[in-house]
């Protein structure tokens, strides 16, 4: 249940979401704060104090990767709630790292929200309790047997409820301690661990003896120490359990009396790692079929005019062998020789624009000049709209404000958008590509319309999602528009398509704008 008096941060530029998120909040009991970027919410922070932030990753400005460190900074006890989309896994893993208590993704659920509202409060909850549990410590250790009893009982408590798994062991590795954490973790009850099994038995063969050998070195953390280190373990059915290993060898003076080992699975973590390598690959899988149907078309795009060069040198080749060059043909050589640099121009320009599209590159964001990144998918898709038959129109709005993205899944998505426009009119057609910027919601907009031929209003609510496709097979893998979405999620703007069979389609992309 939720205190009276408990306080709430929502940190988002979106003002929907901190609508929504303010009135579920309050339906349950917090009194909740609001800021629409980093910097007004750690000003709140600073002079409220909230017990826990819900701070959205992607924000302009100060990001929630940096609000985090902040609030960490000021109160390391406080719980910080990262709000992440589908697409940003990495930085959500980022987040955990950096002592996040938890992260949900968008669209955001009720069930998900109340999950790690739920977790941040037992870690509040488990955080008071240490802090009073050390302050107990200091004023009146060992006063009365009946408070040593309490301390006693209160350890147990801490060891039993810690988030990590604990195992305690005595000068011969056999286990003493074994909480419910270890228990969940490597599937074990306690009754058949406790003081009959050592802890090399959790280990892969090998494996404890080199965890060991580096406790017992001083590289590691200091001697006798071992810090976030990342080992295997191995659970009752055989599984390897990735966990992170921290521990320490324990003495009372000269003598080894101990050893305590924390484990933290690491499954969770490196499913999202996983997740988001999957997406990767699945994102440039999808930029090489672009690559593949665009180098076609280059290929005769670029044909004609170094067929032309080649006519040109040669013929220079015949005139110089007949003899000394007259002026005349000295100033036939000259426009000769203009021509063949604008023609060998425009093909260098093709084939670095297609390399540049072809690389596998990091994200990179930067500012993006869309007028440009537009021209450019122009150009490359210049002759396989020739080749369809399908004539071409640019309305691009002049002196638009930048976009703050990665340049290349920029162009990969109107490319995307263009191919399948292209598909939309096998028998020839019209695109309009169209540039716009709104001052209103400070919003850039870019526009692909076709001719084609449309798609079916029943099909209309599932053309976003993996592997649909109303192409016929081997013609698509239905994953061009799944891509495309998942590049404007990750640019924090939104995809709108609309169609009407037999008329065309227009899809509309919409990313903030830069200031």
């Amino acid at each position: 249940m939720v205190n009276k008096d408990s306080k709430i941060l929502v940190i988002d530029d979106d003002e929907s979401i901190r609508k929504v998120l303010t009135l579920t909040l309050q339906d349950v009991g917090y009194r909740v704060l609001t800021a629409a970027d980093g910097e007004g919410g750690l000003k709140i922070f600073a002079d409220e104090r909230p017990d826990i932030t819900l701070t959205d990753l992607r924000m302009p400005g100060m990001d929630g990767i940096a609000v985090l460190k902040e609030i960490k900074a000021l109160e390391p006890d406080k719980e910080v709630i990262v709000i992440t989309a589908h697409a940003d896994m990495d930085l959500a893993i980022k987040a955990l790292q950096l002592k996040a208590s938890d992260f949900i993704t968008k669209p955001i659920s009720t069930t998900g929200l109340e999950v790690a509202l739920e977790r941040a409060q037992d870690r509040l909850s488990l955080t008071r309790e240490l802090r009073e549990y050390t302050r107990l410590i200091e004023k009146r250790w060992l006063d009365t047997a009946e408070e040593l009893a309490k301390t006693y009982h209160f350890q147990k408590n801490l060891i039993e409820s810690s988030i990590d798994a604990i195992i305690g062991c005595d000068p011969q590795g056999k286990v003493i301690i074994f909480n419910k954490a270890s228990e969940a973790v490597l599937g074990y009850r306690k009754e058949t661990v406790l003081g009959k099994l050592t802890i090399d038995h959790f280990f892969p063969p090998a494996k404890y003896d080199e965890l060991k050998e580096k406790l017992y070195s001083n590289d590691y953390g200091g001697r006798n120490r071992l810090i976030l280190y990342e080992t295997s373990l191995v659970a009752l059915s055989g599984q390897l359990i990735p966990a992170q290993f921290s521990g320490a060898v324990l003495h009372e003076g000269e003598e080894e009396i101990g050893s305590v080992a924390f484990f933290r699975d690491l499954r969770e973590i490196r499913r999202l790692e996983q997740q988001f390598a999957d997406q990767a690959r699945l994102l440039h899988q999808d930029k090489m079929i672009s690559l593949g149907r665009l180098a076609a078309s280059v290929v005769h795009e670029i044909n004609n005019p170094l067929a032309g060069v080649l006519n040109y040198a040669r013929l220079m080749l015949k005139i110089l062998k007949r003899g000394p060059v007259t002026e005349e043909y000295q100033e036939k050589f000259a426009g000769y020789l203009n021509l063949m640099e604008n023609e060998t121009d425009r093909c260098s320009k093709i084939v670095s624009n297609l390399l540049a599209f072809s690389r596998k590159s990091e994200l990179d964001f930067s500012e993006v000049p869309i007028n440009e990144l537009v021209e450019k998918c122009l150009m490359l898709s210049g002759h396989k709209l020739k080749l369809a038959n399908i004539t071409s129109e640019r309305q691009l709005e002049e002196k638009l404000p930048r976009v703050r993205g990665d340049y290349n899944q920029l162009q990969q998505c109107v490319i995307n958008l263009i191919f399948n426009a292209i598909d939309a009119m096998p028998n020839g057609g019209k695109l309009i590509v169209s540039t716009s910027y709104s001052p209103s919601d400070r919003n850039l907009t870019i526009r692909v319309s076709d001719t084609g031929c449309g798609i079916a209003k029943n099909d209309l609510p599932r053309i976003f999602e993996p592997f649909f496709t109303t192409k016929s097979e081997g013609q698509g893998l239905g994953l061009g528009l799944s891509m495309v979405e998942g590049i404007v999620e990750r640019h924090k703007g939104a995809i709108e398509v609309t169609s009407e069979v037999g008329k065309g389609t227009t899809f509309t992309l919409k990313f903030p704008a830069m200031s």
